[in-house]
């Protein structure tokens, strides 16, 4: 007789293992070596190790006469005892443990011995959420605006409140239960397997009148227009969540959320950055080497700037707080003010003199001196 393994040892925890622990332990070992799915060498045998483990441990009993007197203390619990019906008895734990483990390795309501767990399709489901793409122009995004919306969208049918028909009853053939059950015997034993009831799809009533509109479903696909308020400040490829607007649940649950993801127009002069805002500005050589001061175009309205004389292509000004207002976050962005020095491609006579009569005086030319006396140091 092949001598029978410490069962703290075959459920793979410790002496001082909580029941959590062991009924934990128990659920994985239990899944492995299910003889149904299990691909493990003598998992039937493997199986019935364990749960005669788990039959010992889980009891407080007979798990203190463990503790003192090893094997012998309970008289090598499930030995002989058999599996017929997987009820409980001779094992010392709820059947329901198993119930769990079976529903989570096939996904349906598993019993034992006569019990039995629903998953009936009865409960209530919370209806998909609907992402809808939408554009907006520069300034409708830092503005903020209320934009309409067109949807198709699954609604729940006006004409018979969503419950699919006229004149409820009790389904005949679930009576009421919304689901059907079956055995199916192993060799582990019997189990009792519960389905939806395709009568009633699970609700356990019928009605002498299906309704005309929705063909018994309760629910109908319908176009609607809705009118949301986009916050100003919105950035390309945010989403904004409006609850509740997406398809209607099932019975009784809850709609799902309209999400809009945003897609921004380039403006034809301002160039974003997250909230702040860039601005590229031409001016003439004149007005770069002199200074002047120009009307710059803000999107909370014109401004003055000075510019100083020596302005280089490429150099900015900083507009504190003309930029974006994040009206989630009350952040508020700046404006940046890029100047692009513009070299005239064509001149006057006049003005060709001037350029010329220009070089021949002694300008600070310090930055082109630097750089004629690095190009003749590498001749």
């Amino acid at each position: 007789m092949a001598t029978k393994r410490d069962y703290y040892e075959v459920l793979g925890v410790s002496k001082t293992a909580s029941k959590d622990e062991i009924k934990s332990a128990f659920r994985k070992l239990a899944k492995k070596y299910h003889p149904d799915i299990s691909k493990e060498e003598n998992a039937e045998e493997k199986f019935k190790e364990v749960q005669e483990a788990y039959s010992v441990l889980s009891d407080d009993n007979k798990r203190r006469q463990y503790d003192q007197f090893g094997h012998a203390g309970v008289g090598g619990a499930g030995a002989g005892s058999g599996f017929g019906g997987f009820n409980g008895a001779g094992f010392g734990f709820d059947a329901s443990d198993l119930g769990d483990i079976f529903d989570d390795l096939f996904g349906g309501g598993f019993g034992f011995g006569g019990s039995s767990r629903s998953r009936g399709g009865s409960r209530a489901r919370r209806g998909s959420d609907i992402l809808m793409q939408v554009e907006l122009s520069f300034e409708e995004a830092i503005y903020g605006c209320e934009k309409d919306f067109d949807l198709d969208v699954v609604s729940e049918c006006d004409k018979c409140d969503g419950k699919g028909g006229f004149g409820e009853e009790t389904c005949s053939r679930c009576h009421g239960s919304g689901t059907i059950t079956s055995e199916q015997r192993t060799i582990l034993g019997s189990f009792m397997t519960k389905t939806t009831c395709p009568e009633c799809n699970g609700k356990g009533k019928t009605y002498k009148e299906v309704c005309s509109k929705c063909r018994g479903k309760g629910q109908v696909k319908s176009h609607k227009t809705i009118t949301v308020s986009v916050p100003s400040g919105i950035d390309n490829g945010e989403r904004l969540r409006v609850p509740g607007r997406g398809h209607a649940g099932e019975n009784g649950g809850a709609s799902g959320d309209l999400y809009l993801e945003f897609h921004i127009k380039e403006h034809k002069y301002y160039e974003r950055d997250g909230l702040d805002i860039y601005l590229e500005v031409p001016i003439n050589m004149a007005e770069a080497v002199l200074g002047c001061k120009k009307e710059i175009p803000t999107i909370y309205g014109n401004v003055k700037l000075t510019i100083p004389g020596g302005t280089d292509s490429g150099d900015k000004q900083r507009l504190k707080g003309k930029g974006i207002k994040d009206s989630t976050s009350r952040r508020v962005g700046d404006m940046y003010v890029v100047f692009k020095v513009v070299t005239p491609k064509k001149l006057a006579r006049d003005q060709k003199k001037l350029f010329e009569s220009l070089a021949k005086t002694p300008l600070d030319d310090s930055e082109i001196d630097r750089f004629t006396r690095f190009t003749k140091n590498n001749d």
